[in-house]
This record gives C-alpha cells, sequence and structure tokens, in this order.
C-alpha cells in the first residue's frame, strides 16, 4: 500500500467511523449474538489472494458489529465506563501510524520523554504529592491496565521485602485488601508467587459503606504477625467495582507505614473524578502511598489503553523488573541519564500511548475534562432521583460518584425474593437491546448496577433508560 492508497483507506475508514458514532443509538446496546455465531459466517482459512478494502467493510458491517457490545453507545450503563473521545482517537491513530517499541529511550526517545512529562502533567492536576513526580526518585509509567499497575506494585513490595528478610521466606509474605478489592489483587498474588492462603481479602460491611476499617485491617495485620507471618503488601481503593466505596487512606497509609508494609492505591475508575477540586478529598491520604494508579481511559477521554501508575521511588520497580541483556544496552542507558520504561513493567515492548492522552489533554484542557466528570456525575444524581419516584425501588448504597447501586424491593406476599425479581429485570432490559446493565452483590443481596459515563449519554438517555426499567418492572411484577 503506498501513501496514496493510504491516504484514500485512511479517509474511508474515518468515515466509517464517523458514520458508526452517528447510528450508534440504533444498535442494541449489548450484542444479541449467540456464541459462535461467527464461525458460520467467516471462511475458515485466509484468503490465497487480497481482497477488496471494500468487502472487508462490509463484512465489517455485517458480520462484525452485530457481534459487538458498544461501549461507546450513550446507552450503556454496564461495569464502568471505558469511554473514547475524538482527540483520543486521533492520538491513537498516530501512534499506530508511528508503530515504534519504545521499550528503552533510544529506541524513539520522543516517546519515553513525553509519557514522562505527561505523566507530571496529569499529576500536578490531581496534585498528587511531588515525591510521585519525576523531577525526584519518583514517576509516572503508562501501563495497559490496572491489573498491570497493580501486579507491578506488588512485585516491587514483594522483592523489596525479601531483599530485607531473605528470599527462602517467600511463603511468609501476606498481602492485604478488602473483600471489595478487584479481583486483580488475586491474581496478581498468583503470579507473584505468594501463596494464595496468605492473601487477605477482608470484609467491608454495609455499616462502613463497604469501604476497608483500619481496625479490621490493623487486627489482621496484628494477627499474622503474631503467627510469624510477614505483612508486605496493603491494597485501598478510590471507587471499588461493586459500589464505588472509598477506603479511608490517611489511615490505612499510617497502618501501612507502621508496618513496613508497601501502600498501594487503585484508583482505576474513581480517580478521574479527583481532577476536580470537590472530588479531590477522596484521594486526601495518598501523600502515604508509594503507588498510586488510575485509568484515564476509563473515565478521562483516552482510548483504551492507558493506565497511568505512579510510585515514589522508581527504584523499586527496576530492581524487581530490569532485565539488561547485551543487545539492548547503549550509551545513554549505561550512562544513567535517561528513563527506560521496560523496567517499569512486565513486558518488554510498548506503544506510544503518551500521544493519545498528551493529546486529551491539549485539545480538551482540564477544565472541559471538569465539565465531562460533572455532567456525569449530575447525570447519575438525577437517576437517583428517578428512582426516589418509585416506591417499588430503592438505592441501596448512597452514591459517590456516577454509579447508582439500585434494586427493586421484595414483593409484600413473598411470591418472588428480590434476587430472583431483580435477575428477571436485569435480563430483560439487557435482551431488550435498549440498554446495558450489569449487577454486583453487596451483603448476600443481588444489586443492579447503573453507571453513567459514556461521552454521548444526555438527559433523555438516562429518562429513557429509566422508562425502559419502569416498563419492564411492570411486567414483572404484574401491573400496568
Amino acid at each position: 500500500m503506498d501513501a496514496e492508497e493510504l491516504r484514500e483507506h485512511g479517509h474511508r475508514m474515518v468515515d466509517f467511523i464517523s458514520d458508526y458514532y452517528k447510528e450508534i443509538e440504533s444498535y442494541p446496546v449489548r450484542s444479541q449474538v449467540q456464541p459462535g455465531y461467527l464461525r458460520n459466517l467467516i471462511p475458515d482459512s485466509a484468503p490465497d489472494m487480497p481482497e477488496s478494502f471494500e468487502s472487508i467493510l462490509e463484512d465489517i458491517r455485517h458480520k462484525i458489529i452485530p457481534g459487538v457490545t458498544h461501549w461507546q453507545s450513550p446507552k450503556y450503563f454496564a461495569y464502568y465506563p471505558s469511554n473514547s473521545s475524538t482527540a483520543g482517537f486521533l492520538g491513537e491513530m498516530l501512534s499506530a501510524g508511528f508503530n515504534i517499541v519504545g521499550f528503552s529511550w533510544v529506541t524513539s526517545p520522543a516517546a519515553t520523554e513525553l509519557e514522562v512529562i505527561v505523566l507530571d502533567w496529569l499529576a500536578k492536576v490531581l496534585k498528587l504529592p511531588e515525591q510521585f513526580l519525576s523531577t525526584g526518585k519518583g514517576g509516572g509509567v503508562i501501563q495497559g491496565t490496572a491489573s498491570e499497575a497493580m501486579l507491578v506494585a506488588l512485585l516491587a513490595a514483594r522483592d523489596k521485602a525479601l531483599r530485607r528478610v531473605g528470599q527462602n521466606l517467600l511463603e511468609n509474605l501476606v498481602v492485604y485488601g478488602s473483600d471489595q478489592t478487584h479481583s486483580a489483587l488475586i491474581k496478581a498474588c498468583k503470579i507473584a508467587g505468594i501463596n494464595p492462603m496468605n492473601c487477605r481479602l477482608l470484609q467491608a460491611t454495609f455499616m462502613t459503606n463497604y469501604a476497608l476499617s483500619p481496625e479490621v485491617a490493623s487486627e489482621s495485620i496484628s494477627n499474622d504477625i503474631a503467627a510469624g507471618l510477614l505483612p508486605i503488601f496493603l491494597c485501598a481503593t478510590v471507587g471499588t467495582t461493586s459500589s464505588t466505596a472509598v477506603d479511608p487512606l490517611a489511615a490505612l497509609g499510617r497502618l501501612a507505614k507502621a508496618n513496613d508494609m508497601w501502600f498501594h492505591i487503585d484508583a482505576a475508575y474513581a480517580g478521574s473524578a479527583c481532577i476536580c477540586p470537590e472530588y479531590r478529598h477522596y484521594i486526601d491520604g495518598v501523600e502515604e502511598a508509594d503507588s498510586f494508579n488510575m485509568n484515564p481511559h476509563k473515565w478521562l477521554l483516552t482510548n483504551f489503553d492507558c493506565s497511568t501508575l505512579w510510585v515514589k521511588d522508581s527504584s523499586n520497580l527496576i530492581q524487581s523488573l530490569s532485565t539488561n541483556p547485551e543487545f539492548l544496552r547503549n550509551k545513554a542507558s549505561e550512562e544513567d541519564l535517561v528513563v527506560d520504561y521496560k523496567d517499569w513493567q512486565i513486558p518488554l515492548g510498548r506503544r506510544f500511548r503518551s500521544l493519545k492522552l498528551w493529546m486529551v489533554l491539549r485539545m480538551y484542557g482540564v477544565a472541559n475534562l471538569q465539565n465531562h466528570i460533572r455532567t456525569h456525575i449530575n447525570l447519575a444524581k438525577h437517576f437517583e432521583e428517578l428512582i426516589a419516584t418509585d416506591t417499588r425501588f430503592e438505592i441501596i448504597v448512597p452514591r459517590v460518584f456516577a454509579l447508582v447501586c439500585f434494586a427493586l424491593k421484595p414483593m409484600p406476599n413473598g411470591q418472588d425474593d428480590a434476587s430472583k425479581l431483580n435477575l428477571k429485570l436485569l435480563e430483560a432490559v439487557n435482551n431488550s437491546g435498549a440498554m446495558f446493565l450489569t449487577h454486583t452483590v453487596l451483603s448476600g443481596r443481588f444489586v443492579l448496577r447503573f453507571v453513567v459515563g459514556a461521552p454521548l449519554t444526555e438527559e433523555r438517555h438516562v429518562n429513557t433508560a429509566w422508562k425502559v426499567l419502569q416498563d419492564h418492572a411492570n411486567l414483572i411484577l404484574g401491573t400496568v
């Protein structure tokens, strides 16, 4: 493909994507296909000869799009958002066009240096402590996901502890979080060789709005120390997956420091809200952390994947993750003049992801990004108000950011329990294609989750979603 063919096909692809966004409301939000649908639509072997670009686009229209769940739909209210933007898309396009593999500074100096700068930019927007900036011993790095960020932090914590007490005590290491912590913590323990029995998922209850109690954590840590075990890692969350609970960072950070533990903060979803001054207090206590993570690809208009991780002392990552084979040696690295991000992550290779974050920050500006967050939170407040108008529904936990946890109340006659009722409602609205919700379980109760985060969502979409929920509730409850 020469430059002119690229220009032609590129324009057509941009047109295709633009048309997709214009039409996105017409699609069922959650794909309605059955498992294995694509096997019957696509040949079982690759073509010997080239096929036309137009025929490929036709297959995308008629074979791929039916199997797509439309995360950018304004009627998407499931999981957490993974919102995109024109700025993020253009940055992603440029990154794909350059197609560099920026594992070390010398492979593309701009890729490393822009990442250092843009992570400092974002740290300053969040008002993170100066120790997280590249001007000191710390700095930021873009990981693929919060799961990778958590694993990297845990590996650094593990090796830091083992250097202190000896490599033969791996079986004694203990990791802590709440039972609301993302499942990535368990997976990270498995990969890091931490005994699964030593991953303490401490119960968080309705009494604390599902935040981790420092008293519960302190008791567990004390018991483990008394048993001859070694606490090494405490994970706190700002915006848990189930209910957006916020753990008390300052108290947990002091507890970690008192016991010589690594303190990691997972703010994958809600960290974006903390660019707004009125929500910054949710990360008060971040000064106690050794590492802090948030995902601009969730709620900050930066296309997936872009998960930002800051550490106070990058040498802990480097000591744990660095490799330096002869074929990677170069003068700038040998003289310690540059950052080599290969030593801050699991894989060697890495994409030029800072381009899209840089373009988002520049093309929107902080003020418009703050308005983006506030708009979604106000829409969630509006949905909360709508629920209050129907006595058949109830709010399960207080809303914190843009997630509303709610449910149908049990039927007075006990004909059907609340979990079955809400499961029926969930399946009905998702099968309709009119919207997409997900659920969780809190204190044994089946709960529906409604999260606002798609860039195109407006109040009319929230109103329509509420009507869909009410209409299906009427059918399930046998009322009109």
